[in-house]
Parts: C-alpha cells; structure tokens; sequence
C-alpha cells in the first residue's frame, strides 16, 4: 500500500477499485484496516481511499505543524489532490466525522456525500475532556498504555455486552498494548489531546448539505450516545440511522448492516 509526504511525513493510505471515489476516514487508535468488510464490498463498485492517522498503522509521526483537527482536513484534501481526486463521498467515523466535517465546510464542491459516523462536532463535555487528559497524561508519562489503563480505555469502543475474549476486542486490546513509548508521546497522546479539546462546530452543521448527508451511530455507542447523532442530524436537516447491536465502533460489531446502508446511500449519489 503506498504512501505520501505531507507536511514533511509519510500518511500511509490504501487505494483499492475503481469507480466513484468514497474516502473513509476512521476512529481515534484504529488503522484502516477497521474498514476491512467495508473495503471488500465497496471496492467492487468504487474507488476506495482509506488512510492511517499519523501515528496509527503505517503512518508516520504527527507533523511538527498540525495542531487541529483542520489541519487534519486540510492534509486529508492534500491527498485527494495528490490522487486527482476532483470529487469524493467521505465517510467519517468518530474523529473521522470529527475532521470530516471541517472538510466538507471548507471544500463543499469537493463532495459528492457526507456519512457522520459515532462522532460529535460539538466540543467535549468539560468533565469528558478532563478525564480523557488525566488519561494522556498517564501514558505520556509511562510511555506506555498499562494493562489497568487497557482495561479502562479498550471497553469505550465496544458494547456492553461484547464478549472480551472475542477476536475483535482481544486484537485491539493487543495493538494498543504494543504502542512504542515513542508512538505514544509523539503522535497518539497529541492527537487525542487534538481530538477532546476541539472547537464547537454545532453551529455550522446547518451549512451542510442535508440532501447529501447520513448520520450513522450504534446504538451502544458509549463514548457517541445515540442522543449527540440525533442532535447533528437535527441541525443537519439529515436522516439518522442507528446500527442495531453495536457500540462505538458499529461498522465492525455489525458489519453487514453498516456496509449494507452505505451501499444504499452511495447508490444514490453516484
């Protein structure tokens, strides 16, 4: 899978079919290969991009220069451009959605569509913030994300009730176990203190382009209730579907639901 310099590191992206572009763009401590049932269906009808946060995957380290989640949007445009991609569906979950959206307001010819997936635009509930920082902290200052910590950190992304012997949960929690201290400090502890201490966008989600529009939320989402999406979708002027028997990560914990409503959705732009 190739790769491209920008702001001076290498963003580490897939590119897989052709036909209409749909970019997705996924969560906080996941690498694109969460995408992977996705990735197999959609590429059968179109081009699809799905690319590595700095830090996650194969990606480099968080450039020196980025400092916000639109500094996130704007390399995500830079690599569109590097792909002569003119028009694209982006479809952005958790932190995804979060950049997404500042993409989608500042570049709205370049969208074709606009999928919000268990994420929030809205700034973090100060004592959410405050907790997710006292968590940074002890990482940053360990250099390593402990098995006490993983106990806290792994259940956020999944439902209540999900076996945690389950490959899904078992995989994840052993990625983030083998987090180099260098990883961490360098681009993971940033980018979440990026990610929880962003701006309110609320008040712009009524520039989108509700008929292009879908919000999306498991309905065990812990971390993203249902209650945030509906509240988007109602600034939006969107339609709002909720994935049965799935938390914060909804399009692996119920992949053939989540794949099923993009195919849907992406029919109807194309």
């Amino acid at each position: 899978m190739p790769f491209v310099t920008i702001d001076g590191q290498a963003l580490h992206y897939l590119d897989q079919g052709t036909g209409p572009a749909v970019l997705l763009a996924g969560s906080y401590l996941w690498d694109q290969a969460m995408w992977a049932p996705q990735i197999a269906a959609l590429s059968q009808q179109y081009r699809v991009i799905a690319l590595d946060l700095w830090g996650h995957g194969q990606s480099g380290p968080l450039p020196a220069s980025t400092t916000s989640l639109d500094d996130i949007a704007h390399q995500a445009m830079a690599l569109l451009d590097h792909l002569d991609i003119e028009r694209v569906t982006l479809v952005g979950l958790s932190v995804g959605g979060m950049w997404g959206v500042r993409l989608a307001l500042s570049a709205e010819e370049r969208l074709n569509g606009l999928v919000l997936m268990d994420t929030y635009v809205g700034v973090e509930p100060e004592p959410t913030r405050q907790y997710y920082f006292s968590l940074f902290k002890q990482i940053e200052d360990s250099g390593t994300i402990s098995p006490a910590l993983l106990d806290i950190v792994v259940p956020i992304f999944f439902r209540p009730g999900i076996d945690p012997q389950s490959a899904l949960y078992q995989d994840f929690r052993g990625k983030l176990a083998a987090l180099s201290p260098e990883r961490l400090r360098e681009s993971i502890v940033p980018m979440g203190r990026i990610t929880f201490g962003r701006d309110d966008l609320l008040p712009r989600l009524g520039e989108l382009d509700a008929a292009s529009t879908l919000v999306m939320c498991g309905d065990q989402d812990k971390p993203r209730p249902p209650s945030e999406a509906r509240d988007m979708a109602q600034l939006i002027g969107c339609p709002c579907v909720l994935v049965p028997e799935a938390g914060h990560i909804s399009n692996l914990e119920n992949p053939g639901f989540v794949t099923q409503t993009l195919l849907a959705f992406l029919a109807d732009r194309s």
